[in-house]
């Protein structure tokens, strides 16, 4: 039995609880939050039995084996250590921390902890990304020479998640003093993982381009200054000199939550997409070039990222993305945000 300590009790932890309790041997035996209320309403919900509210209680109880943290971005670091000093096996949401300094200060305690360490890069759960990772691995479209990703939500736009402008839930996603890193942090970090890792080359110099827009007279809801980024583009170096854009946005009028890679090789292409919740993976290869034909490929199924985690703890799989993987990102998030402070300058990293 693998029991399981969940940490942060919002809206994303449900997904979380759900996931986990639908594999067997494992028990959700505790939760942790600050807020009584909420963590009380959580636990019931879930049949959890034990609640703490804060992380020393949980440590000095100790009854549980792993961690899924589920709190907002800036805690992931502070909240996340304590818990790799204790030898605990730790899944935490994306990012992994909003800055590169957080971010490898846990990924070092991780590899200083010897624990199953993953980050949850959602997106790896898309089955296209898997089979063109795969393909391109496998040499299917030759070296790679170009590229096209895109990250477009329109939530800023309609309401069809809720009403933005006066729920909490959305509004902090909107405010650097909330912990916000706008759209780039938000969104940007599985468009840059989804691009990077399909194509099995890192980043070696970024440009970018950040907005933020007026969406409420003075800038600001209540508490709430509305300061964070709506858009993000970028121009991206793969390190085989391979060159391509990135783009994010909350402004995509007509879809709700859609991702788009098109990577060309020199053997072939590959389009990957996600719509609607709905992956579907194209492919020109080789026999087909001068027709310039399109056809679409199988995609197998892909474990989830809560079975992987637990899989992993067992000795059953591979801890895929890990902290290192989060870090790097991280690293090339912060690249991102210099140089978009610095009017688009292209950075090394």
């Amino acid at each position: 039995m693998t029991r399981l300590l969940i940490v942060g009790t919002g809206g994303m932890a449900a997904h979380h609880a759900a996931g986990f309790q639908a594999i067997p041997g494992v028990e959700l035996v505790a939760g942790v939050d600050t807020r009584p209320a909420q963590l009380s309403e959580f636990c019931g919900r879930w049949g959890i039995q034990h609640g703490f509210t804060s992380i020393d209680e949980a440590l000095a109880w100790g009854e549980f084996d792993a961690v899924t943290n589920v709190t907002p971005d800036a805690a992931h670091c502070p909240t996340t250590l304590p818990f790799l000093a204790a030898g605990k096996h730790v899944l935490c949401e994306k990012p992994l921390a909003t800055n590169a300094a957080d971010a490898d200060a846990m990924a070092a305690a991780a590899r200083a902890a010897g624990v199953v360490n993953m980050v949850n890069l959602s997106y790896r759960n898309v089955a296209a990304l898997q089979q063109a990772a795969a393909m391109v691995r496998a040499g299917e479209i030759g070296e790679i020479r170009h590229f096209e990703a895109s990250y477009l939500q329109s939530w800023l736009t309609q309401d069809a998640w809720g009403a933005w402008d006066k729920e909490s839930q959305w509004l902090w996603r909107l405010s650097t003093a909330h912990g916000s890193k706008g759209v780039l942090g938000d969104v940007g970090i599985h468009i840059l993982d989804f691009t990077t890792f399909i194509a099995g080359l890192d980043a070696a110099e970024v440009s970018c381009r950040l907005a933020t827009f007026d969406k409420a007279p003075g800038g600001r809801i209540g508490d709430y200054v509305l300061d964070a980024n709506d858009s993000a583009t970028m121009q991206i170096v793969l390190s085989n000199g391979a060159l391509g854009t990135v783009a994010a946005t909350r402004f995509a009028s007509g879809h709700h939550n859609d991702l788009k890679l098109r990577l060309y090789g020199t053997k072939g292409g590959l389009e990957v997409q996600f719509e609607r919740n709905t992956s579907r993976l194209l492919a020109c290869r080789a026999a087909d070039l001068v027709s310039a034909s399109w056809q679409e490929v199988a995609c197998p199924e892909v474990p989830k990222i809560y079975a992987r985690f637990i899989a992993a703890i067992r000795g059953e799989g591979v801890a895929e993305p890990d902290f290192n993987r989060g870090a790097a990102l991280q690293h090339l998030l912060d690249r991102a945000e210099a140089s978009a402070a610095q009017a688009g300058r292209s950075l090394g990293l």
